[in-house]
């Protein structure tokens, strides 16, 4: 606009110069008005129409970037021994937070004591170290009742520790080992079937021998009622199964344990309670390869939350007969049990430790639901 308004006047100064320059005769001029018009036409050209001139497309502001915040450690406790840790195993960081706040899911905090169970005897004179008496059975019971625990079966063990399925807060597994009669089931597990809705799982050895004939059709028939849920204890079972085993002994122990489970209870097992205890990377592997979800040692190294599974690293000087777990890499193929005579001592540190849980879940939930909120709802949606 101001070289078009120098422009103009430069015009006027030429048009003035020309008429007082001129010597032909003309009509009079006036300049003062040829002056005030040009100034006019000049500053006319300078100011703003009714349409505006075109301009830019606005740029919007830049959105800011969120910075997701760092994740808490995993939950910690001194109520294990100083050479178990928990091992995590979910290693989808969105997933895992998707399943631990999920409101149809179990609450954070919610635990599982396993319990396993050999002989139970009437006379205290016949008790091993592996068995309990009738009364410190009852009692066992008794305890776990009282603290708020309540007995699930397998797979729903194992939807909680692979999905985190909604179970009882205070949630016990008990595993009877071995064979057994139907006779001891109904005289020491039914009443609590029938008063409380407790179910048990029976570590079934399918080796064919006499006392499976004995014992397979009280126990089909308690498998019908569904409260007995059995599960794999192997094939021969007096034999463990570890890396030093041959590949067709291993896949034999779960292949016939596997078709005889089938066959007689249909159901395929989701759970293989380590014969003998003993296991290996190998056993493991072949068990995955078959379908198994849960794997049971004799390490009584403490309960299980979601995502969460106490084990050990190394060997302990202290404790020589239970095998370190945590080389394999898989901890739900390794999960440890209680033996009875250490519930009732341990009731009470499971129970705060489920309680302690939750409260360092609670704190640290904003910043989880925050870090899921920018990484990965985006892909995965809200959390239910």
């Amino acid at each position: 606009m101001t070289s078009r308004l120098i422009l103009n006047l430069s015009l006027l100064a030429i048009l003035l110069t020309a008429c007082s320059s001129s010597t032909s005769p003309s009509p009079t001029l006036d300049v003062s008005a040829l002056s005030t018009q040009a100034f006019q036409t000049a500053l006319a050209s300078i100011q703003p129409t009714d349409t505006p001139a075109p301009t830019d497309t606005p740029i919007p502001e830049p959105t800011a970037l969120r910075t997701p915040p760092a994740l808490p450690v995993p939950f910690t406790t001194n109520r294990l021994n100083p050479l178990d840790a928990p091992h995590t195993y979910e290693e989808d960081a969105c997933q895992y937070l998707y399943n631990k706040w999920n409101s149809n899911n179990a609450a954070p905090g919610t635990i599982v004591m396993v319990v396993m169970l050999h002989g139970i005897k009437q006379d205290a004179a016949d008790v091993t170290a592996n068995d309990i008496t009738v009364e410190g059975f009852k009692q066992m019971m008794n305890d776990l009742h009282e603290q708020g625990f309540q007995a699930i079966n397998a797979a729903q063990m194992a939807d909680f520790v692979d999905h985190n399925a909604k179970i009882p807060q205070r949630s016990v597994l008990l595993i009877q080992d071995d064979r057994r009669t139907g006779q001891n089931f109904d005289e020491h597990f039914r009443p609590y079937y029938e008063q409380w809705g407790w179910t048990v799982v029976n570590a079934w050895i399918s080796a064919e021998d006499g006392p499976r004939a004995l014992a397979l059709q009280d126990n089909v028939a308690l498998e019908r009622e569904g409260w007995v849920d059995h599960q794999s204890h192997g094939y021969v079972h007096n034999i463990n199964m570890t890396d030093a085993s041959t590949e067709e002994f291993i896949r034999t122990e779960f292949e016939k344990s596997i078709a005889d489970l089938q066959t007689n209870f249909n159901k395929t097992p989701v759970a293989i309670i380590w014969p003998g205890g003993g296991f290996g990377v190998r056993p493991v592997q072949i068990a995955r390869e078959y379908g198994y979800r849960l794997g049971f040692t004799i390490n009584p190294r403490g309960p299980v939350m979601y995502n969460w599974i106490p084990l050990a690293d190394q060997p302990d000087p202290a404790r020589p007969v239970y095998q370190a777990e945590g080389y394999v890499n898989d901890p739900r193929m390794v999960i440890p049990r209680y033996w009875p005579y250490q519930v009732r001592s341990e009731l009470d540190n499971v129970r705060n430790l489920g309680k302690e849980a939750a409260a360092y879940a609670e704190q640290n939930k904003a910043t989880e639901l925050e870090y899921y909120d920018i990484l990965c709802a985006p892909t995965m949606g809200a959390i239910p």
